[in-house]
């Protein structure tokens, strides 16, 4: 297998940690990638013994730790780009503290910055001065990133979701400005809906700054047979272009039951790798 795969937690929902992990590993998938809302409301306040308990379910039952994402889904009132400069140095200390419980999780973890209702402008800022703001923000926190080695990476989102960073092209930009080497940014298929080119040219483009990569089906569902989208296309240019970090499924349907969707998704997923040149 040219890539090491990954599954994002939530789609577990309540189940035990320990079971999720072992039921990632035992469907053939090697790490996780959590949520901090589903370890706790604001996961910041973890203590260290709590920590070392999620690295060592994790070490146990057999699968690496991959990173964060869904950052900023936990305690209300977080918002990064407000013009409210209370909230929004809140809002990065917030980000500051996730970082460090990223780094207790695991080495390498990436911490992926999606979170499109609390980086969208607001409060009568243009998305031109909201985008400045987060720029700031991410640069004001690249320091701490590279100091503890996580890589934050900045993810371009479809506009019916956000103002706030809408492409892949955007996202080099804002990659170069920041001129940190933790700050890089990802791939996702489904938040790619709206780019312009395809999606592999993209990918091959930017892939010297793609630190991260989600796949899921274009309406949010997990990748299957039949499902609609062929990720072939982009893995190819991974394959070809050596990528060494993680693949992961983040899935927005969770009713076929979490078994059901990592065994589907798991099958195919290697069945498509497996057919690559």
């Amino acid at each position: 297998m040219p890539f090491r795969l990954a599954v994002c937690n939530e789609l577990f929902e309540k189940r035990d940690f320990a079971e999720s992990c072992r039921l990632t590993r035992e469907a053939g998938w090697q790490g996780i990638e959590l949520a901090p809302f589903t370890l706790a409301e604001n996961a910041t306040t973890l203590a260290a013994a709590a920590r070392r308990r999620y690295r060592d379910i994790m070490r146990s039952e057999g699968v690496e730790f991959v990173g964060l994402h869904w950052l900023m889904v936990g305690p209300p009132g977080m918002h990064v780009t407000t013009p409210d400069a209370a909230v929004r140095r809140k809002s990065w200390d917030y980000v500051a503290g996730l970082i460090d419980l990223c780094a207790d999780l695991g080495p390498h973890g990436v911490m992926v910055f999606g979170s499109p209702k609390q980086r969208s402008s607001t409060g009568g800022l243009s998305p031109q001065d909201a985008t400045r703001n987060f720029v700031d923000g991410i640069a004001s926190i690249a320091p701490r990133a590279a100091e503890r080695g996580v890589t934050i990476c900045i993810e371009p989102l479809s506009p019916d979701q956000t103002d706030v960073l809408l492409t892949l092209d955007e996202a080099a930009w804002i990659v170069a400005e920041i001129a940190s080497p933790a700050v890089r940014t990802m791939y996702d298929s489904h938040n790619a809906v709206k780019e312009r080119e395809p999606h592999q040219t993209l990918v091959d483009r930017h892939f010297g700054i793609i630190r991260h990569v989600h796949v899921n089906e274009m309406n949010g569902s997990h990748p299957r047979p039949g499902g609609g989208h062929d990720f072939k296309p982009v893995l190819q240019v991974l394959k070809e272009r050596h990528y060494t970090g993680w693949v992961s499924m983040e899935v927005f349907d969770f009713s076929p039951g979490a078994e059901r969707i990592i065994t589907e998704a798991g099958a195919y997923l290697r069945d498509e790798i497996g057919k690559l040149q």
